[in-house]
Protein backbone atom coordinates (compact mmCIF):
# COMPACT_ATOMS: atom_id res chain seq x y z
CA UNK A 1 0.00 0.00 0.00
CA UNK A 2 1.21 3.74 -1.15
CA UNK A 3 0.24 6.48 1.12
CA UNK A 4 0.55 10.44 0.85
CA UNK A 5 1.00 12.83 3.63
CA UNK A 6 1.13 16.43 2.08
CA UNK A 7 4.22 18.37 3.64
CA UNK A 8 6.54 21.27 2.79
CA UNK A 9 9.92 22.88 1.40
CA UNK A 10 10.73 26.42 1.93
CA UNK A 11 12.60 28.18 -0.57
CA UNK A 12 13.48 31.68 0.04
CA UNK A 13 10.38 33.09 1.92
CA UNK A 14 7.86 30.69 0.22
CA UNK A 15 6.93 27.55 1.01
CA UNK A 16 6.59 24.42 -1.59
CA UNK A 17 4.26 21.68 -1.13
CA UNK A 18 6.38 18.23 -0.81
CA UNK A 19 4.16 14.74 -1.19
CA UNK A 20 5.49 12.29 1.38
CA UNK A 21 4.68 9.08 -0.12
CA UNK A 22 5.40 5.95 2.07
CA UNK A 23 5.32 2.22 0.34
CA UNK A 24 5.62 -0.78 2.97
CA UNK A 25 5.77 -3.48 0.96
CA UNK A 26 7.78 -6.54 -0.07
CA UNK A 27 11.47 -7.15 -0.04
CA UNK A 28 14.23 -7.29 2.71
CA UNK A 29 13.21 -5.41 5.52
CA UNK A 30 14.90 -1.68 5.54
CA UNK A 31 13.63 1.85 5.14
CA UNK A 32 15.45 4.39 1.84
CA UNK A 33 14.26 7.71 1.69
CA UNK A 34 14.75 9.48 -1.53
CA UNK A 35 13.99 12.63 -3.54
CA UNK A 36 16.63 14.84 -2.87
CA UNK A 37 17.16 14.58 0.97
CA UNK A 38 19.99 16.26 3.13
CA UNK A 39 21.30 13.81 5.64
CA UNK A 40 19.30 15.70 8.31
CA UNK A 41 16.43 14.00 6.23
CA UNK A 42 18.27 10.52 5.91
CA UNK A 43 18.52 10.78 9.69
CA UNK A 44 14.59 10.68 10.16
CA UNK A 45 14.85 6.90 9.28
CA UNK A 46 16.20 6.28 12.56
CA UNK A 47 14.33 9.05 14.91
CA UNK A 48 11.02 7.70 13.23
CA UNK A 49 12.48 3.95 13.93
CA UNK A 50 12.60 4.55 17.80
CA UNK A 51 9.83 7.05 17.90
CA UNK A 52 7.49 4.32 16.64
CA UNK A 53 8.68 1.58 18.94
CA UNK A 54 8.77 3.71 22.21
CA UNK A 55 5.39 5.09 21.38
CA UNK A 56 4.46 1.83 21.76
CA UNK A 57 3.63 0.69 17.76
CA UNK A 58 6.03 -1.60 15.94
CA UNK A 59 8.07 -1.15 13.49
CA UNK A 60 6.71 -2.71 10.09
CA UNK A 61 8.96 -5.90 9.22
CA UNK A 62 9.15 -4.82 5.75
CA UNK A 63 10.82 -3.20 2.85
CA UNK A 64 9.34 0.78 3.23
CA UNK A 65 10.53 3.06 1.00
CA UNK A 66 9.73 7.09 1.10
CA UNK A 67 9.88 9.27 -1.78
CA UNK A 68 10.00 13.24 -0.99
CA UNK A 69 8.12 14.35 -4.06
CA UNK A 70 9.17 16.83 -6.66
CA UNK A 71 12.29 14.73 -6.25
CA UNK A 72 13.86 18.03 -7.88
CA UNK A 73 13.23 20.15 -5.01
CA UNK A 74 16.55 20.01 -2.33
CA UNK A 75 14.68 18.47 1.11
CA UNK A 76 16.52 19.67 4.59
CA UNK A 77 15.94 19.62 7.67
CA UNK A 78 13.97 17.43 10.38
CA UNK A 79 10.13 18.42 9.66
CA UNK A 80 9.56 15.47 7.49
CA UNK A 81 9.83 13.21 10.91
CA UNK A 82 5.92 13.74 11.41
CA UNK A 83 5.00 13.17 7.83
CA UNK A 84 7.17 10.08 7.40
CA UNK A 85 6.02 8.44 10.98
CA UNK A 86 2.20 9.37 9.77
CA UNK A 87 2.82 7.85 6.55
CA UNK A 88 4.16 4.64 7.66
CA UNK A 89 0.94 4.42 10.45
CA UNK A 90 -1.28 5.12 7.12
CA UNK A 91 0.39 2.24 5.32
CA UNK A 92 -0.49 -0.57 8.50
CA UNK A 93 -3.97 0.95 8.42
CA UNK A 94 -3.98 2.51 11.81
CA UNK A 95 -4.43 5.79 10.69
CA UNK A 96 -7.20 7.64 7.59
CA UNK A 97 -4.89 8.90 4.75
CA UNK A 98 -8.73 10.08 4.15
CA UNK A 99 -8.45 12.56 6.96
CA UNK A 100 -5.00 14.05 6.06
CA UNK A 101 -5.86 15.25 2.86
CA UNK A 102 -6.84 18.36 3.70
CA UNK A 103 -4.20 19.25 5.73
CA UNK A 104 -0.05 20.11 5.73
CA UNK A 105 2.01 17.77 8.10
CA UNK A 106 5.57 19.04 9.72
CA UNK A 107 7.36 18.33 13.29
CA UNK A 108 10.78 16.65 14.25
CA UNK A 109 9.88 13.42 16.23
CA UNK A 110 12.69 12.88 19.75
CA UNK A 111 13.24 9.59 20.41
CA UNK A 112 10.06 8.75 22.90
CA UNK A 113 7.87 9.78 20.49
CA UNK A 114 7.44 13.65 21.53
CA UNK A 115 6.84 16.20 18.75
CA UNK A 116 9.29 19.30 18.53
CA UNK A 117 8.72 22.22 16.81
CA UNK A 118 10.74 22.65 13.20
CA UNK A 119 11.48 26.52 11.03
CA UNK A 120 8.81 27.58 8.01
CA UNK A 121 5.61 27.34 9.60
CA UNK A 122 4.83 31.00 8.77
CA UNK A 123 5.69 30.43 4.84
CA UNK A 124 3.94 26.99 5.26
CA UNK A 125 0.75 28.56 6.58
CA UNK A 126 0.48 30.85 3.41
CA UNK A 127 0.98 27.78 1.38
CA UNK A 128 -1.82 26.47 3.15
CA UNK A 129 -4.01 29.67 2.65
CA UNK A 130 -2.98 29.73 -0.91
CA UNK A 131 -4.12 26.12 -1.67
CA UNK A 132 -7.03 25.82 0.33
CA UNK A 133 -5.71 23.38 2.46
CA UNK A 134 -7.98 23.31 5.70
CA UNK A 135 -4.87 23.77 7.89
CA UNK A 136 -1.47 22.36 9.61
CA UNK A 137 -0.46 19.85 11.60
CA UNK A 138 2.47 21.23 13.25
CA UNK A 139 3.86 20.78 16.64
Amino acid sequence: MVSTVISFTTLGVDALEVFVEVDAGRGLPGVTIVGLPDSAVKESRERVRAARVNSGYPFPTKKVVINLAPADLRKEGTLYDLPIAIGILVTAGLVSEEKLKDYIVAGELGLKGEVTKVKGILPAAILAKEKGYKGLIVP
